[in-house]
């Protein structure tokens, strides 16, 4: 099964495809797409919306597992990412795929077994789980795969 998991960001969209075959967990590809904040927000979501579309048509996930927004701190960003997270979720249905949500706190919980685990903690249990040394260097790309690799464990 292919889990396309998605990072939502009004700058950066993390994303990755993890392929699960019930038992492990392979990385094939991740990535991010990326917004200049100088452009006006409906240029920039047409841009996500438009990498997004070629994202779903290039991997063809069988699901999606996206992080699901429950609370902001910081006022000024929620709705520049939530709007990104609305045309994030357009495509996906736009395509029919099954779409999973989890809040940070959840994938943190799934991953470490402490729902207010550190990024350091979460990155090595992502290492962990891909068998792997190293991660991609964008926060929001590890991220995405701490969300697709959470979906598998709920799944088992």
């Amino acid at each position: 099964m292919k889990i396309l998991g998605i990072d939502p960001g009004m700058a950066i969209v993390g994303y990755s495809l993890v392929d699960f075959d019930g038992e492990n967990c392979t990385l094939l590809n991740s990535g991010s797409i990326q917004t200049s904040k100088n452009d006006k927000e409906s240029k920039r979501l047409l841009e996500i919306f438009n990498d997004m579309n070629k994202i779903v048509e290039m991997y063809k996930p069988d699901i999606a597992s996206i992080e699901k927004l429950y609370f902001f701190r910081n006022q000024t960003t929620v709705m520049p990412v939530a709007h990104a997270r609305g045309v994030i979720l357009m495509v996906l249905e736009k395509y029919n795929i099954p779409i999973f949500e989890y809040t940070p706190m959840e994938v943190k919980q799934v991953l470490t077994g402490y729902g207010r685990a550190d990024k350091k903690e979460v990155e090595q249990m992502v290492k962990i789980s891909l068998g792997v040394d190293s991660l991609p260097k964008l926060d929001d790309t590890v991220d995405s795969i701490a969300i697709a690799i959470c979906h598998t464990r709920n799944i088992r």
